[in-house]
């Protein structure tokens, strides 16, 4: 029949077909790399992988000292005192050892008790006053509580406090600890660049990620000198 023209559909369609199947060949691994990454990524800051201001525990309520030891008042008139988050997560876990015992008096600023990992140590200061009433003995068994759960579980000492207002005068609460958590992050890194300069044969290794992340528990590694300087610089 004159102007009848035959089209096999299946012959285009067959290249159709084989385009697409080229196209999912080309985008599948690519979209499994992708995946890969992001989950890498996501396991990576759930396990704690990076310290970051907003990853920090800031609780309502309680008054941080420029020690980086922490107070609390309770209904009863008496004080929970312990490490912050920021500490214990540039130590990792820590041992304690109780320097205090109960009927002691302490002042604001004087020696509480010391934090020990791989025969490393950092003495830890009084945020406030007062005569020292109980101690955690359950962190002697459980170490490991002071980092999970810092300000419930992790508490070290409950102190009858002896001038409460003057002693948390100068710490910081809600919103400004925020902002001097953040800064103190800040201020570790810049320590920790010039610290490990002056201990370390290879200063490259650990700590900072791309884009100047701190990796989590950045001392647990690091020599006895830059703890040394750390007790020096942020706890005394």
């Amino acid at each position: 029949m004159d102007g009848f023209t035959y089209t096999n559909i299946f012959e285009t369609k067959g290249i159709e077909y084989l385009a697409i199947i080229a196209f999912f060949l080309i985008m599948v691994p690519f979209w499994m790399l992708l995946t890969r990454k992001s989950k890498q990524s996501m396991q990576t800051q759930l396990a704690g992988g990076l310290i970051t201001a907003q990853s920090l525990r800031i609780p309502q309520g309680i008054f941080f000292s420029k020690f980086h030891s922490w107070a609390y008042l309770e209904k009863t008139g008496k004080a929970r005192v312990g490490l912050d988050d920021l500490l214990l997560h540039l130590t990792g876990e820590v041992s304690i050892s109780h320097l205090r015992e109960p009927g002691e008096k302490v002042q604001k600023g004087e020696l509480l008790t010391q934090i020990n990992h791989d025969g490393k140590s950092l003495k830890i200061f009084a945020p406030i006053s007062g005569e020292i009433v109980r101690t955690n003995e359950q962190l002697v068994d459980e170490p490991e509580l002071m980092k999970a759960d810092p300000y419930q579980q992790g508490w070290m000492y409950v102190i009858q406090p002896s001038n409460w207002k003057a002693d948390t005068n100068t710490h910081f609460l809600a919103e400004d600890a925020s902002k001097w958590a953040a800064q103190e992050l800040d201020r570790f890194k810049d320590f920790l660049s010039a610290s490990v300069m002056k201990h370390l044969a290879n200063p490259n290794q650990v700590v900072l990620q791309d884009g100047g992340e701190l990796i989590d528990q950045p001392l647990a590694e690091l020599p006895e000198e830059v703890w040394e300087d750390f007790q020096q610089t942020f706890l005394s």
